[in-house]
């Protein structure tokens, strides 16, 4: 994927961030070129090397297209889960490892259904927590609203409540 200066990235690991400069550094003797990225929650600089940056999963913000599958995963129906919590937990840690902003949105839904209907435990709560920041962060960006919005636009779609009129996220669609 093509990348630019000045333009807003997901990086899996730090969320949300601008591509400040594209540089190059001379390592072992090989010229690199790299991307200076500005986290926007921490405003921590990285570097990462312009032929790494799809391995290591930097993308493009989402697109309406790509939100509106987004939006598709958080309303669909719970797929089975387990039952054990500990296991429930160690299956939602790999899924969220893996980075993808649709899974980390499938793994908000199941829980947040589950602590609506059961609870969870203290780590699912947490981890609950931990997973909702960059999907809010996503949603954010890619519908440009603020993160209170952002965080009652995933909330309706967890929900299917749309109570409060159009919301931005069928806007965007």
């Amino acid at each position: 994927m093509q990348f630019s200066e000045g333009q807003t990235v997901v990086y899996p690991h730090h969320g949300p961030a601008t591509i400040t400069s594209i540089f190059s550094r001379v390592v072992k003797g090989v010229e690199i070129q790299y991307f200076k990225l500005e986290v926007h929650d921490s405003g921590l600089s990285v570097s990462v090397p312009v032929a790494s940056a799809d391995k290591v999963g930097m993308r493009a913000v989402l697109d309406s297209t790509e939100m509106t599958a987004l939006f598709d995963v958080l309303r669909a129906p719970t797929l089975d889960e387990e039952t054990k919590w500990s296991r429930r937990m160690k299956d939602n840690q790999e899924k969220l490892r893996v980075g993808d902003i649709v899974t980390v949105a499938s793994v908000v839904r199941d829980l947040t259904r589950r602590n609506d209907d059961k609870g969870l435990s203290l780590a699912e709560r947490d981890l609950l927590r931990h997973a909702q920041r960059p999907l809010v962060t996503e949603i954010a960006l890619a519908l440009g609203v603020d993160y209170d919005t952002a965080e009652r636009e995933l909330h309706e779609a967890l929900t299917g409540d749309t109570a409060s009129g159009s919301s931005a996220a069928t806007a965007a669609a």
